[in-house]
Formats: C-alpha cells, structure tokens, sequence
C-alpha cells in the first residue's frame, strides 16, 4: 500500500517567498536571488515530506504566483498583448512576462493590464484566468517543469511525481476571449503538448504524473465529457509506460463516476473528506486494474484527523481492491493548510492538541497506513486526543446556542423596501449622480506595522499606539476630503486582517502566530481558528469609526465583515453544520452594527467578500447553502432603522448563476470587482435587473498599474449603458491594505476626476 501527497505549501515556514518576490518586484534583490529562496523551499519541503516517509512526493506544485499562470506559460497561452514585455528585452524578460501576466506591467512605456484572477474552485485560493482564442495554438514555451523535476529527482529519486493542471480542466477553468468557438474544443490542439511534456518526463525518469482534474467534480456537459475520453485515451496510447493519476477533489464524482473510473489512467485520487458517501459507488464501478487514491486526511482545514473514521474508509477500499491497489492520501494538495504546527508555541496546549497543519498531517497519512496494518497504539492515541475535543467545555455554550435556536424570519427582514429606505437615504446624505468612496482600507505602511509590533511587544503603551493611530486617521480624513470623496473611511490602520481583526474580539476563535497560507501572489493570509460556539463581549469597532465620524462632515462608513466571509476565511468547527457557526456569526456582528447605528454611523459596509466561494460546486446542492447563507447577511443587517444605509462588498465572483441571491441579499448598495473584466461581471446584474445600487469597481488594487482618467471614464461609461445611472457608485474593486501610498493616491485621484466626468457627461444627456 503506497501513500502520497497532492501538493506542499510553497511561501516558506515564514513566509520567506512572499518577502523574496516582494523584494524583487520593488528592485532590492535580483532574480537569481529570487530563484535561491525558491530552490531552497523546494528543497526543504521534499525533504519533509521523504523524512515523513510519503511514497509519491509532488514536484512542480511550486510556484511563483499560481499553478495555473505557471501552466499557462509552460503550454505557451500568453495573450498577445504581452508581446512587447519580451521585445522590451533585459536579461529578466521572460520573468517580467510572468510578472505581467499576474499583475500588469507599467514601465518602459508599456501600460498593459492583467489577467483576471479568480477563485480556486471553492477555496480562498486565487488563480490566473487562462485566456483562449479561437486560433489558438499551444507548445512547450519553458524548461521549468523539466527541470524542477531533475532537482527532485536528485533529491527522491522515484519517488519524485511531477504534478500539472490536467488538460480538460486547465481549458474549463479559462475563458474565451473571442466569440465564434468553445474553448473545450481546443482540446484536440492541447493534448498533443500534454503527451510531449509527459513524454519527456519519462526520457527524464518519471514513473508518475499527477494531472489534477477538479473539473471531474463539476457539473459536466456531454462534450465536456467526450472530451475527458478523448483526452486521456490519447494520453495513455502516447504516455509511453508512465503512470498517470489524476486527482479530483472538494466534491464527489456523482454522475461523472462512470467516467472517472473508466479513464485509461492508473490511479484516480478521491476526496474522502468533503464526499466520503461517494466510495461505495466508486468500489462498485472500479475496473480492475484501476489503482485508487483515498483522500482521507483533510487537506483544508487544521483539524487533527480522526484515525478510526479514516480506518473504516481505508479497510472498505482495502476489501474490494487490496493493499497494492489502495493509496493512502490527503483530500486534495496540502496548499491550503499552514505549514507547521511546531510553530506554534503559545498556543493553548488543550486547542493545540486536537490540531494538524502540513507537516503533521503527511504524518497523519503514513501512521494511518501503520494503523491499517494493525499498528493499534497509534489508533488508541488518537482516539483519545478526538475525546479530548468532543468532550472539553470550552467548545460549547448554551447561551449561544439558546440565541441561534431563537432565531425567526423576522430577524433577517429589513423594516421597509428598498425603494422607501433609497428616498431616505438621498434625503440624509444628499451625496452626488456616481458618488464616490472606497471599499475600507488603506496603504498597511511599514510605520503603521512596526506600531502594532512595538504594541505587542510592550514597546508602546496602549495610550501612545491609539495616537498614533488617531494621527493617521486623520490624515487619511483630511488627505480623503481633500481629494473630494464623498463617502469617507477611515482607513482600518488600527486592524491586521479583515477577518482576523474580528475573530480576536469573539469568543469561541483562536489565532496562530505563524498560520499562514497563501491566498495569491505574495498574498498571504493567517486564518483564525473557530473551536467553539461563537459570541460579542464587547463593541468591536465603535470606538475607531466615532473617531473618525467626529473628524469630518462627510458620511463616515462603518466598516464590518459578515458572517459568510467571516466563516469561509477561518478554519472552521467540523464537529457541527457550517450554517449554525454562521448563524452565531451572524448575531454576534449584527449587535455590532446596532452599536455602531447608535453611535451615529448612518453607513455601515459589511462585506460579504466570500460569499460566491462558498457555494457547491454541485448546482443540486446550491439552493440550501444560499439560503442560510443569505438569511446570515440579512440577520447582520437588518436590526437597524430605514435611514441607516447598508452596504456589502463581495470581489473576483462570478454572479451569473446566483444572482437572484445577490439581490435577496437586500443590500441598499452593493460593490463588486468588475475591472480586469472590463465590467464583464456587470451583465449579470444589468440582464436581471438589479433592483438596488451597485459600484462596479474601476481601479484593479490588485495590481500596482495606475490607471488613467479616461480608462476608468471607459469602465463608467460601459456600466452606465448597463444599468441607471442614479443607481451607480464609483469605487475601487477592494480594499487597499496591500497597495503603496503613491499609486493609491494617484489611481484615486484619477478615479475622483472619471466620477466628474461622468456627472459632466450625464447632465449634458452625453
């Protein structure tokens, strides 16, 4: 019985690849200096997991941005506004293309923009959209899957598994950028590079490949089927003796099992955690030389596993197939879990003890094959660390589960319909046609930074951190009116994380100090920990936004995170339903928008962010996630009075299919990233008719590219042929936590004059 693992962690222990590509996109290091923190990760991370004894290791799940960007320039899929990035020349040329193609480039006289990026399946994840035309063609267009191989290969010999997007998925997951044609049919065009690369792999030494096709747990149409046949018989007519697995995971198979099983193909890896009902259907139809990949241990979340459950799935797969045919295995790549639990040193040693991050959890994999051979004191061990957690007092309190018992259908309804609270509102602020704001943050500075550091170390007293603090709220006040935004915010200096800020104040969280995991780019996030049922102590951001509101005349809006976001962006309980933590959530940030109504606020954001990541990936299992999940939104939102007006934010969704939620939601305004789309997004809404107001955002803060007066005027102009004009707002796509001061500030100079212009061209029936 072998085992394996889908993918690694790739930002360092400490984050040592953030740190290293931000250097290098400031001009502090070279790329050969870049290239030596890479090579060390890599290195460091195979040689954890052949110390934690794991049969087949991935190699080439490294990367320096996004394995599907990395798949896009391996199989030569670069737009061709990239071009002049490579004839502009220099020795780093091609890593300046790659660079490009994820966040823009604006130097040497170029100004092009991104790809666009959105979320992995159902993750927290992002990725480079892949762009197809209809004359596309593809090739190998570089070394480094070859070459990261040969170094793995130097490491673990033939335990070295390169890993790759599959070839049916890597098509489904990008767009067409053209009319005319279907990007699935250019899998006849694609599979050739496909059995080219594996080909080589195999002169190199490969015994497997590892091709992940998520798309196998999709709702699938029957050309998107006839093409996973097409594929893979191609594949394994020309893979020359390699073994090919393909990895599917964060649902089941459903109606895709006859095919997946039937793939001439090794080995099929399954998601046991997130579908375990799946593996009787999968040992009834399986072929039989087809190997199976178990997934048993969760890949996303930083629970330990519970061994005995495991044991049942493993001992059912061991009946039908035996030892040889079974493979032992996390759910799906370990990307989305911390690195190392030994980190974490201050941790509560009872919370500590029912956890596993990366490291621990390839552990987790090679003690449940002992325990699959009988090895019964690794099983009695865990046994007793899962009582420990089923059995502590500290996970339940009946008072919060009494409240969410409670719960009617009154508490998720506002008291008026939108149309009487949109009067008030224009009554209250009497704000501008395209009225401007922000989504929340601003630039996290360096000083701003080393001020929470010094906090935390005692450096600073409580009373010299708040003033320093209130200095730079005010600046961004002043600097805001100055510049003559209409709706102000005050900035969040004062917080680390939009959810992390939150979940320190509640009870029932934890938080780590090195739990980080990548959500793109050199963008990492650190979770918190949700073990236990979930309150409100205390206020949690009255005392900043009434600081700020009593620094200006202009609208102040309060600045919240909803329940959804909230529950999707942290490690959540296992040992109960997702929507009875959101329904917790949700009381607990609906008492903080009634204490911040009270305090005056009349705008309150509560930002639904991860709203769309949430839903299945099934549409049959849709209609109960949106359900309690909208109902969570409503409950936060409507214990205040008409004149108070709501707002959301969510980002990198596509709506089309659930918009009617979108608007259920009942959000007086709603902003939305729409620009590296170039308001693409925006047809869902203008299609369904929106009923309320929408900010489709006009400046991409995830790129550091300025963009110009006249391109935001463009993206207006284009929202404002989709939807009334009255029911616009002018905002960027997020928020600005990650972005240097001078390209906030030009870009939102900028988008202040395209908000007048547009009120110019309006009033002039333009």
């Amino acid at each position: 019985m072998l085992t394996q693992n889908l993918g690694y962690p790739r930002i360092g222990g400490h984050r040592e690849l953030k740190k290293a590509s931000e250097q290098y996109w400031a001009g502090k290091i070279d790329l050969n200096q870049l290239k030596e923190v890479a090579a060390r990760i890599r290195e460091d991370n195979w040689k954890t997991q052949l110390d934690a004894g794991i049969d087949l290791i991935p190699c080439n799940d490294f990367s320096f941005y996004d394995q599907t960007l990395d798949a896009s320039v391996l199989l030569g899929a670069i737009p061709g506004r990239y071009s002049p990035v490579l004839a502009a020349g220099g020795t780093d040329s091609e890593t300046d293309l790659y660079f490009a193609m994820a966040r823009g480039y604006q130097k040497n006289g170029l100004d092009i923009t991104a790809m666009e990026m959105t979320k992995w399946l159902d993750t927290n994840y992002h990725y480079i959209v892949p762009e197809f035309t209809a004359g596309q063609e593809f090739n190998i267009s570089n070394e480094n899957i070859f070459n990261e191989y040969k170094s793995a290969k130097s490491i673990l010999g033939k335990k070295a598994k390169p890993v790759l997007i599959g070839p049916v998925s890597y098509l489904l997951l990008g767009k067409e950028k053209e009319q005319g044609f279907e990007r699935i049919d250019l899998i006849k065009k694609l599979v050739p590079v496909y059995i080219e690369i594996i080909g080589r792999l195999k002169e190199l030494g490969a015994e497997w490949i590892q091709l992940d096709e998520p798309c196998l747990a999709l709702d699938l149409s029957k050309k998107e089927k006839e093409a996973f046949e097409l594929a893979y018989r191609a594949i394994a007519a020309n893979a020359g003796g390699i073994k090919v697995l393909v990895a599917t995971y964060f649902e089941a198979l459903l109606d895709n099992t006859q095919l997946a099983v039937n793939l001439p193909v090794a080995a099929l890896h399954i998601d046991l955690v997130r579908a375990p009902e799946q593996l009787d259907e999968v040992l009834a139809l399986i072929p039989p030389d087809l190997q199976l990949s178990i997934g048993v241990v969760d890949g996303r979340n930083v629970w330990k596993n519970d061994y005995e459950k495991a044991l049942g799935l493993i001992n059912q797969s061991i009946h039908k197939l035996g030892t040889d045919r079974v493979i032992i295995a996390p759910s799906c790549s370990l990307l989305h879990s911390p690195i190392d639990l030994e980190l974490e040193t201050a941790l509560d040693p009872e919370v500590r003890s029912w956890m596993a991050f990366a490291k621990q959890k390839l552990n987790e994999v090679a003690e449940l094959k002992q325990v699959a051979e009988g090895n019964d004191v690794l099983l009695q061990a865990n046994k007793k660390a899962i009582e420990s957690r089923h059995s502590s007092q500290r996970v339940h309190k009946q008072s919060v589960k009494g409240r969410v018992a409670a719960i009617t259908e009154a508490d998720g309804q506002r008291k008026s319909a939108f149309a009487v609270r949109q009067q008030l509102h224009r009554e209250r602020f009497e704000l501008p046609l395209f009225p401007t704001t922000t989504i929340g943050s601003f630039p996290q500075t360096d000083d701003i930074r080393e001020l929470r550091a010094k906090l935390k170390k005692g450096e600073l007293t409580v009373e010299q951190y708040d003033a320093a603090i209130e200095q730079a709220t005010v600046e961004a006040i002043r600097w805001q009116e100055d510049l003559g935004l209409d709706v102000l915010v005050h900035g969040e200096f004062e917080r680390n994380d939009m959810v992390e800020y939150f979940g320190e104040q509640l009870d029932g969280f934890l938080f780590t100090k090195n739990g980080w995991v990548q959500s793109y780019g050199s963008r990492c996030v650190k979770p918190p920990v949700i073990y236990g049922d979930i309150s409100r102590p205390k206020n949690m951001t009255v005392r900043w936004t009434r600081f700020a509101a009593s620094q200006t005349n202009k609208p102040m809006k309060g600045m919240l995170t909803g329940p959804v976001t909230i529950l999707q962006w942290s490690f959540v309980r296992d040992d109960q339903p997702r929507d009875i933590t959101a329904n917790q959530i949700a009381l607990a940030i609906r008492d903080e928008v009634v204490a911040l109504e009270r305090a005056g606020i009349g705008i309150i954001q509560i930002d639904e962010a991860a709203i769309r990541e949430g839903l299945p990936l099934r549409k049959a299992n849709r209609s109960f996630y949106l359900g309690w999940a909208v109902n969570a939104f409503r409950i936060t939102a409507s214990g205040v009075e008409d004149r108070t007006q709501i707002h959301t934010h969510m980002c990198y969704s596509e709506f089309n299919d659930i918009i009617e939620h979108i608007a259920a939601m009942d959000a007086d305004v709603i902003t939305i990233e729409t620009s590296r789309s170039q308001m693409e997004l925006l047809q869902a809404f203008a299609h369904f008719e929106y009923p309320n107001e929408i900010g489709p955002g006009v400046y991409d803060i995830h790129s550091p590219r300025v963009p110009g007066i006249d391109e935001m005027a463009s993206l207006l102009a284009k929202a404002a042929d989709l939807l009334p004009a009255q029911h616009l707002w002018v905002n960027p796509d997020c928020g600005l936590k990650t972005r240097k001061w001078p390209e906030t500030k030009a870009a939102l100079e900028n988008m202040v004059a395209a908000a007048r212009q547009a009120r110019t061209k309006t009033s002039l029936g333009g």
